[in-house]
């Protein structure tokens, strides 16, 4: 008999089972069969299949639960099948569920899921805070998933439904579900409106720059700082004026801050003065922020000022790691103690500037040099920094790289030698540099 065949009849048979147990069981018995069959592994999903179509909300709620539970690609059915539930708690947790396919444990340490307790509600603030999670980018996700979340974003009358499913598009890297996250940016819902920008942040599809470039002025101080802090990252260089405005009529500190890094990140000539001038500012973020915008610049002249923030004796840790990679930037590509490429290095080491010089050194090893003096560096370097390096060089898809980062595949430590095989892969899936 053919393997198809079978597979049908063993759907039918289960489902004749289950009828079966629905129709002469209580809800609870139902729920406990449906428990047991979550417990098992995805042979077990023909059978829980019928329990998704079940008039009790609670019975599909933990059909969707069991089949999360699962954990297998084959889960993916199912839950695109549970997304068009009328029940919103049961669209979020197959949403839950379908990035969970994709990042294992996501439902157990970051899902929305874990907010509903007996079919209540008790989301309140969990759109509130970033959920910076995110696939690597060499990951492929099914063509069926980004059109179903798109139409979450778009069509959804649940506004926790719609903000969940651009937290899910971001995660996935969604790039199909751009055009449905510039529309959530029209939303009346603050939560959708900042799940949205920050999907696009995650995409990166300079593209979508213009459709932000309204929020840059926007009265919600969060959805403001996010918008501008999108616009930076998408170098939307045709919303500098908007970001300019907002710098220059910012009602508070967060958002002077986020307006001059969306213009550090853009770094057009006609606002080096306005660097130049904030490199005095007292604020250890605008300063940094500055020295990031005349780094991009890379005009020579200012290679005084970011030497004197470098060796600045008692200047804040944020505003010495932007001085060193403005000066690496620049062609300082020393590897000695105390240089500037070693001190971006180091920061992998320490919790807090982990993340900077991460984001710092994947910009500089765009530069052949600047490669050459972090594979020196390699041979000598702890575990975390080693590590660091790694991914860093995993921005660019070029031969010396790519060679560098095989020498690591092999290390004695095993941590070190799994991300140096990763991010081979992801170096070798980007478009050649």
């Amino acid at each position: 008999m053919r393997r198809s065949s079978i597979v049908l009849l063993t759907a039918f048979f289960c489902a004749r089972v289950v009828l079966a147990q629905t129709d002469t069981g209580s809800s609870k018995q139902t729920i406990q069969t449906i428990r047991d069959l979550g417990k098992r592994d995805e042979k077990s999903l023909p059978a829980l299949l019928p329990y998704l179509k079940y008039e009790d909300r609670d019975v599909r709620a933990e059909a969707v639960k069991a089949i999360v539970r699962i954990d297998t690609m084959r889960s993916l059915d199912p839950l695109l099948t549970a997304l068009h539930d009328a029940d919103s708690e049961i669209e979020i947790r197959a949403t839950d569920g379908i990035i969970n396919a994709y990042v294992p444990g996501y439902v157990a340490k970051s899902g929305i899921g874990g907010y509903f307790t007996k079919g209540v509600r008790q989301v309140k603030s969990f759109f509130t805070e970033r959920n910076d999670t995110v696939v690597d980018p060499d990951v492929k996700i099914r063509p069926d998933i980004a059109p179903a979340l798109s139409d979450k974003i778009e069509n959804s009358t649940d506004m926790d439904v719609r903000s969940n499913a651009a937290l899910a598009a971001g995660i996935l890297r969604a790039s199909d579900s751009v055009p449905a996250l510039e529309h959530g940016l029209r939303s009346k819902n603050s939560d959708v409106i900042f799940e949205c920008l920050i999907a696009l942040q995650k995409i990166r599809e300079t593209s979508a720059g213009p459709s932000v470039t309204f929020l840059a002025r926007d009265l919600d101080d969060r959805i403001q700082s996010t918008a501008l802090e999108t616009l930076g990252i998408l170098r939307s260089t045709t919303s500098a004026d908007d970001i300019r405005y907002a710098f220059k009529n910012a009602r508070n500190l967060k958002i002077q801050r986020a307006a001059l890094e969306a213009l550090a990140m853009m770094a057009l000539p006609a606002d080096r003065p306005l660097f130049q001038q904030n490199l005095a500012q007292t604020d250890a973020e605008l300063r940094a922020d500055s020295l990031e915008g005349l780094a991009r610049i890379r005009e020579p002249d200012d290679y005084p000022k970011m030497k004197a923030a470098f060796e600045e004796a008692n200047a804040d840790w944020r505003v010495h790691s932007a001085a060193a990679f403005a000066m690496v930037m620049e062609g300082d590509n020393s590897v000695e103690d105390l240089s500037p490429l070693r001190l971006l290095v180091e920061g992998f080491s320490l919790k807090p500037r982990a993340g900077v010089s991460a984001a710092y050194l994947s910009e500089v090893a765009q530069k052949q040099d600047t490669r050459t003096a972090l594979a020196t560096i390699l041979t000598d370097e702890v575990k975390e920094r080693k590590i660091g390096i790694l991914n860093a060089l995993s921005s660019v898809n070029a031969p010396d790289s790519i060679q560098i980062m095989q020498q690591y595949t092999t290390d004695r430590d095993r941590d070190v030698a799994f991300a140096a095989m990763r991010d081979v892969r992801i170096a070798q899936n980007r478009r050649p540099s």
